[in-house]
């Protein structure tokens, strides 16, 4: 059986986290990934404590998000974060708007960048990468896309393949499955609601309750050596719905 983790940035309005990891646990989740604002402030006793409780529940915290200011300016304290909750996996997981290139050269400048940001964390032999949303695939002036030049400039960067973003993108996950199958590592698991439904979760669904072919798609992604398959949604109105659904949905596939 598949192992499925759970993006804890899907219940940061669900509080406290003690609270989703027992319900988590309950539902059958294994794993959770991490965000800035869960640890980033934390000290050596506060990673201990996160720590703690997630193995006392039955839960790890292999992947986790950073800031690309965090990982350029602060490379030591995500080395302290990810040996604290012994991670395996860093993913660099977002630009603003108004720091996007507007090139195929600026993107593949932004993706040695990343090689660059990213030389501490592979070297202390975890995986590091980035994870997409939907603007790395709008069509640049040449007709190209920024993945492609973001990939070409960091040769080395794994991809957390978020398929409803490359959706909302415009693009075809299958072909991007296929073109970049030995560079994905771990994978959102999230669905998008038919057009005008769930406009209070904005436009999201529960994993498997949507328009995404998941069953079609996991056909593609088994076959890979993909190490995190992991549940999101960007804003739940229901988090017990959101959590058990998507997990017996995920089952199915």
């Amino acid at each position: 059986m598949t192992k499925l983790g759970f993006q804890l940035y899907s219940a940061r309005n669900y509080q406290p986290f003690s609270g989703i990891f027992k319900k988590l646990a309950a539902a059958g989740y294994s794993e959770v990934e991490g965000y800035g604002a869960l640890y980033d402030d934390l000290d050596q006793a506060g990673l201990k404590r996160l720590a703690s409780d997630l193995e006392a529940i039955g839960l790890t915290m292999p992947t986790g998000h950073f800031s690309l200011a965090m990982l350029e300016n602060e490379p030591d304290r995500v080395l302290e974060i990810t040996s604290g909750l012994k991670m395996d996996s860093v993913f660099c997981p977002y630009l603003m708007a108004e720091d996007r290139p507007a090139s195929a050269d600026g993107w593949r400048d932004f993706g040695a960048r990343l090689e660059k940001a990213g030389a501490p964390v592979r070297d202390a032999g975890l995986v590091f990468g980035w994870h997409n949303h939907d603007f790395e695939f709008a069509a640049l002036e040449d007709g190209s896309v920024p993945m492609q030049h973001l990939l070409e400039g960091g040769p080395s960067l794994s991809w957390e393949a978020d398929i409803a973003w490359i959706i909302r993108g415009g693009a075809d996950p299958f072909k991007w499955i296929e073109a970049c199958k030995d560079r994905i590592s771990a994978v959102h698991v999230k669905d998008i609601a038919p057009p005008e439904e769930n406009e209070d979760e904005d436009g999201w669904a529960d994993v498997g309750h949507g328009t995404v072919k998941w069953k079609e798609l996991m056909a593609a992604l088994k076959p890979l050596d993909i190490r995190h398959f992991i549940v999101e949604h960007d804003n739940p109105n229901d988090i017990d719905r959101l959590i058990e659904r998507s997990y017996t949905s995920f089952q199915s596939f």
